[in-house]
């Protein structure tokens, strides 16, 4: 339906928490309190990775003298690509890795080895990171890791044990920049994308170190019942030997975070606010009950600030991302419990992109149902495909605001008049 004058409420006040993790602004704050080194007789290696690589390498760039010995090189997603002067600029698969990747990785690789001690290395790490950078460990292919992601993702695998299982068959992740680019050392700037800001998960530390060791991996294999599905190299290599737990210390600083944009959101919005400290995570089910019972104990006229990850196993062979499943489910739920006043929900994903389909989530109201059963849509049985996308699609509630050039999860508003 067309946005009315509270549909468009709640846009502007989620887009206020996206425009708070700008990485330009993230990045040029934290090196205007901390200076790049400049190398002595020695390069500065940047390296961006990740959806917002392209705006965290423009800050650094800006920040340093126009003299400085640089070797630029960003990898981001095909949405978020742009050429940019003096930047060695490739585009990847994401959410699934993809052969682009596998040539940037050794890109990345290629600049880490060939940095020396005179040289030091900025990386600036973002959401997206661990798709862009495929790098398998020896006998695992990109086939097979494709494989492992598809079964993470339909095992309904949460962000850390999803990282364990991918540092487990990776030379980047986990650390891999530290170890490739010693002796130069190695300073990161991290937007994250991750529910905690536990730096060892967002791209799956790269410059970081792992979060787990391989017993961890071959234990979340099992727990998620995936283990004896994984291909046949993928389990070679959980088996293989513990490689050397020895690291260079990671130097590493956060530089923007969900938390910063929820308060972002609660600055911008023109009505009393509630905004929820602890993180709306976990399948998606679950999510939609906790946000009909906070929103039980909200008082009417103000507005329910959520943000978080939650997961969804995949059920069937219809399209959608997190986002518009939670959306839609809230709906639901609404339905059957009988909410009679007048509601409004959007769930959306900073990055512009709810799983694969074009929607960053969805905003959807009282009368969305009815929409979509007016239309000819059953929302259960799309909900049972696994097909949220569908029924948003039919109802018109698919929020769409395009690739945002940077990725802090998940945020959420929910409204009741």
């Amino acid at each position: 339906m067309p946005p009315d004058a509270l549909h468009s409420e709640l846009i502007r006040v989620f887009m206020a928490g996206v425009a708070a993790a700008d990485p330009e602004r993230a990045v040029a704050k934290a090196l205007a309190a901390r200076p790049a080194r400049m190398p002595e007789n020695g390069r500065l290696v940047l390296i961006a990775v990740g959806k917002a690589a392209h705006g965290m390498m423009q800050a650094a760039r800006d920040s340093l003298p126009a003299s400085t010995p640089t070797d630029c090189l960003v990898v981001t997603n095909y949405e978020n690509h742009r050429d940019v002067a003096g930047v060695a600029a490739y585009a990847a698969g994401h959410p699934v890795p993809d052969g682009r990747g596998v040539i940037a990785a050794l890109a990345v690789e290629k600049r880490l080895r060939e940095a020396g001690e005179r040289d030091a290395v900025l990386a600036l790490i973002s959401g997206g990171g661990s798709a862009l950078l495929p790098a398998p460990v020896e006998g695992v292919t990109l086939a097979d890791k494709a494989e492992v992601n598809r079964l993470l993702l339909a095992s309904g695998a949460d962000i850390t044990e999803t990282n364990i299982l991918r540092q487990a068959l990776s030379r980047l992740k986990g650390g891999g920049m530290l170890r490739l680019a010693a002796p130069a050392p190695v300073r990161s700037l991290i937007l994250s994308d991750v529910v905690g800001d536990d730096l060892r998960v967002i791209a799956s530390g790269p410059s970081v170190g792992p979060i787990a060791d391989l017993a961890a991996a071959r234990d979340v294999a099992r727990r998620l019942g995936i283990r004896d599905k994984l291909p046949e190299a993928a389990r070679t290599a959980l088996a293989r030997p513990e490689p050397p737990a020895d690291l260079p210390r990671p130097d590493a600083t956060l530089v923007g975070s969900n938390r910063q944009s929820l308060d972002a959101m609660a600055r911008a919005a023109t009505r009393p606010v509630r905004m929820i400290g602890s993180p709306l995570t976990g399948p998606v089910e679950a999510a939609a009950e906790t946000v009909l019972e906070l929103a039980a104990t909200t008082p009417p006229g103000t507005a329910l600030l959520l943000g978080g990850e939650t997961t969804v196993e995949i059920r069937g062979d219809g399209r959608g991302g997190r986002n518009q499943e939670l959306a839609l489910r809230v709906a639901l739920l609404a339905e059957a419990r009988g909410v009679g006043a007048r509601w409004l929900f959007l769930s959306g994903g900073t990055d512009g992109r709810d799983g694969p389909t074009e929607a960053a989530g969805a905003i959807v109201d009282d009368t969305s149902l009815a929409r979509m059963r007016a239309a000819g849509i059953d929302p259960e049985a799309l909900l049972a495909n696994s097909d949220s996308h569908a029924a948003l699609t039919a109802s018109g509630d698919l929020l769409t605001i395009g690739a945002t050039g940077t990725n802090v999860a998940d945020l959420q508003v929910f409204l009741t008049i």
